[in-house]
């Protein structure tokens, strides 16, 4: 699809191995960037509009520079709209242009479709430019454009993961510092299965938000008695001593962050000396907190969860991105992988009475940049 444009660059959608809702509290998290992206084709225009289409929409939108902001709650463009003010509000340089939108993530998923096309845009509006891409910052910005143009106060994990992952590995980054390392995935003779629920979630209606102020109250409850900054400062032990300072529902969501942080470090060591059947009780046991403490899961997720964990063939499966609808991520012993989707997907089916959907994609690298 070149029609004559400039560029072609492309951002990652995203799997979360382990690490769910703790990088708004200051956690550790070990994303992939995946195959499935976002890809934005783009040319300079000489103008001072920014023109938008997309591949899967029958739909243009013509956006003038002064007047970014008057379209700041379009269905489809108020995503591109906040990258491009907010990258000139950081001082970058904005030209007219002409941008086409291809995006292979699934939305609704979990799989990260916004930080996709955030992150893509930002890379493209940068490139014909003539400006430096710096991929962290890029990241940063994406992520005020989903707090300020989207309504969904996400951490850092998904932006970041879209624009600097690596093919192959898993970025195990601290979301207080954005200090991160790559940790190779050689999972042998095992496959990672990525199914969807096909329960579309809206974060900004569903509970997300909600769940952030919670983890915000536990901070603020044990900041009475503890010398921390973060949630994720907090030791299993110093939470259960300070206990009787949490309403029950607080003290849950607390305990699933602090528990999620340790099981992070744990998947991190295991995936370096090749303990797979570790990473798979570490999933399983990361599942059941967000399904019992952190209460994002629900009934589609559980019952993909455990069809999956029953299945012989499996080392250990949960849910992965915000919940609330999505997917699961499962460790499946590669040679079994078509028996394990059949099983599954008939067993869901079964229970919920409508298909989940298997992805078939690879751990990849995140913001890739082509000149036609």
């Amino acid at each position: 699809m070149n029609e004559n444009y400039e560029y072609k660059v492309t951002a990652a959608g995203r799997v979360n191995i382990i690490g769910e809702h703790v990088d708004y509290c200051g956690g550790k998290v070990l994303p992939c960037a995946l195959s499935l992206n976002n890809t934005v084709y783009i040319r300079r225009n000489n103008s001072d509009c920014i023109n938008i289409e997309w591949t899967t929409l029958d739909e243009k939108v013509s956006i003038p520079l002064e007047r970014l902001l008057d379209f700041s709650f379009h269905k489809y463009a108020k995503y591109i709209v906040g990258c491009a003010y907010l990258w000139r509000e950081h001082g970058h340089r904005l030209v007219g242009c002409d941008l086409k939108l291809d995006c292979t993530v699934p939305f609704g998923s979990g799989l990260s479709s916004s930080a996709a096309i955030e992150v893509s845009v930002l890379a493209a509006l940068a490139t014909v430019g003539g400006e430096l891409i710096i991929n962290k910052e890029i990241a940063q910005i994406a992520q005020q454009a989903e707090h300020k143009f989207a309504g969904v106060m996400c951490g850092i994990m998904d932006q970041f993961v879209s624009a600097n992952g690596k093919k192959d590995n898993a970025l195990l980054l601290d979301c207080k510092t954005l200090e991160f390392e790559y940790i190779p995935i050689k999972l042998r003779d095992y496959s990672l299965v990525i199914i969807d629920s096909c329960k579309p979630h809206d974060l900004v209606v569903s509970k997300y938000n909600e769940r952030r102020q919670e983890t915000e109250e536990a901070l603020r409850l044990l900041q009475n008695k503890l010398d921390v900054n973060c949630l994720a400062d907090v030791s299993s032990e110093q939470l259960e001593s300070c206990r009787d300072l949490l309403p029950p529902v607080i003290y849950k969501r607390a305990k699933h962050v602090i528990t999620e942080c340790e099981r992070v470090s744990f998947t991190a060591t295991a995936l370096k000396n090749g303990y797979l059947a570790a990473v798979g009780a570490v999933l399983n046991a990361s599942h059941k907190s967000l399904s019992e403490d952190y209460e994002v899961a629900g009934v589609e997720l559980d019952t993909l969860a455990r069809f999956a964990q029953n299945h012989p063939a499996c080392l250990g499966s949960r849910m992965t991105g915000a919940g609330f609808g999505g997917c699961t991520v499962s460790l499946v012993k590669t040679d079994s992988v078509a028996d394990f989707k059949a099983r599954v997907l008939e067993g869901y089916k079964s229970q919920i009475g409508y298909d989940a959907k298997v992805y078939e994609t690879d751990i990849s690298d995140g913001i890739i940049i082509q000149k036609l």
